[in-house]
């Protein structure tokens, strides 16, 4: 029993610190760099909207704002049977921006089928309806494909947290660690995962998808299965404001988990690392093994119960876990305007844990994801 408690242990450690690490010293070792150089490729920004009249405006002047030849961007909005005005809104702007709708709601991977099959740019930039970016984001972006290797690259998001809420605070600090650890596999060849807001595939490595796969985790394991890397450019930036409510969260992650762990199941012989190296490694330990965490905490929690009156090593053990969920506890009530980082990221931490959790027992019954309501959930 005790080895079973410290293997789950060690697989929660390695799972959350132990691959972070392994994977920096490997990009220290085995490195890849991108050939990136000033290029301006015909792009195409396809942004897929539901009811989004309170943001698409501002979304769209964003992007006819942005640092890029005029002439070669195409700005494409697929309206998802929106009926609040979004469609007008984007109507509005004439032959600036073209409008497509689909009049039976089908969800976002159904909109950008439609867009990329009336899409001219040779890259496809993908945006979500409320994603601002820096002017210079998408010329950043693009440079990573002066390098014929690379077949898809991701910016990075900044959550903007309107009014100081714990769900922002621990969402930013989570991001940050993703965004190391991004860094460190793209140095490697290819990340396994992406943000969907500033996103930017070679239009003829654009593959359809069924209605309920998740285009920001399938499409580049796509490209990376058509011999392509998936890289990560820090420099291009995005910025949306976090939920501010804890159930909104929740919902979103059980959303994006539920999509995840099918993908993972569409795609496990990505898994194979006699075909695909270290890459294998990769997708298992940071998607697989990071969304299965949970039942690692809860046969440590379970074991620990039991190994009490084992030694102290045992109580120390139980004192931090009991701890950890504590703050957890605390850190959901509305104790505090900003509150401090040792509350924000055990809070974080638990939710995401618990709506992996939800997400398994989802796919475990066959239930898929098509459409959501934005932002919440």
């Amino acid at each position: 029993m005790e080895q079973l408690f410290w293997i789950n242990v060690s697989m929660v450690v390695f799972v959350f610190a132990g691959y972070p690490i392994v994977t920096w010293l490997l990009s220290r070792l085995v490195v890849r760099p991108v050939d990136k150089a000033p290029t301006e490729p015909a792009v195409t920004i396809v942004i897929a909207a539901y009811n989004e009249a309170e943001n698409i405006e501002a979304t769209i002047r964003n992007k006819l704002e942005q640092d890029y030849p005029p002439d070669k961007l195409d700005i494409l909005v697929v309206s998802d049977a929106s009926n609040d005005g979004t469609d007008d809104i984007v109507a509005a702007f004439g032959s600036r921006v073209r409008l497509l709708r689909q009049e039976a709601r089908a969800g976002k991977t159904a909109a950008l089928n439609l867009a990329v099959r009336e899409a001219t740019g040779d890259v496809i930039v993908f945006s979500d309806a409320n994603s601002l970016y820096d002017p210079s984001a998408v010329r950043l972006l693009i440079r990573n494909f002066h390098d014929e290797s690379v077949g898809y690259a991701t910016g990075r998001m900044v959550y903007v947290d309107a009014d100081g809420s714990i769900i922002g605070d621990g969402c930013s600090a989570y991001m940050r660690y993703e965004h190391w650890i991004r860094t460190w596999e793209s140095r490697l060849g290819s990340v396994v995962g992406v943000d969907g807001g500033l996103d930017a595939c070679r239009r003829q490595l654009y593959r359809p998808m069924r209605d309920d796969q998740l285009p920001d985790f399938v499409l580049p394991l796509s490209v990376v299965e058509n011999g392509y890397r998936v890289v990560y450019e820090p420099e291009a930036l995005l910025r949306e404001e976090s939920l501010s409510s804890s159930s909104d969260e929740y919902r979103m992650r059980v959303r994006v988990a539920t999509r995840a762990l099918w993908a993972l199941w569409d795609k496990r012989h990505l898994m194979n690392p006699f075909r695909y190296g270290h890459f294998a490694f990769q997708l298992a330990t940071h998607k697989l093994l990071r969304y299965l965490a949970f039942v690692f905490l809860i046969v440590a929690l379970l074991l620990n119960l039991a190994l009490l009156n084992e030694g102290p090593v045992y109580v120390l053990t139980m004192a931090l876990q009991v701890g950890l969920y504590v703050l957890a506890g605390i850190g959901s009530l509305p104790l505090f305007k900003s509150p401090p980082t040792f509350l924000a990221l055990p809070h974080f931490f638990v939710l995401l844990n618990v709506a992996n959790a939800h997400a398994l027992i989802k796919v475990l019954a066959g239930k898929k994801v098509t459409v959501w309501a934005p932002r919440t959930g």
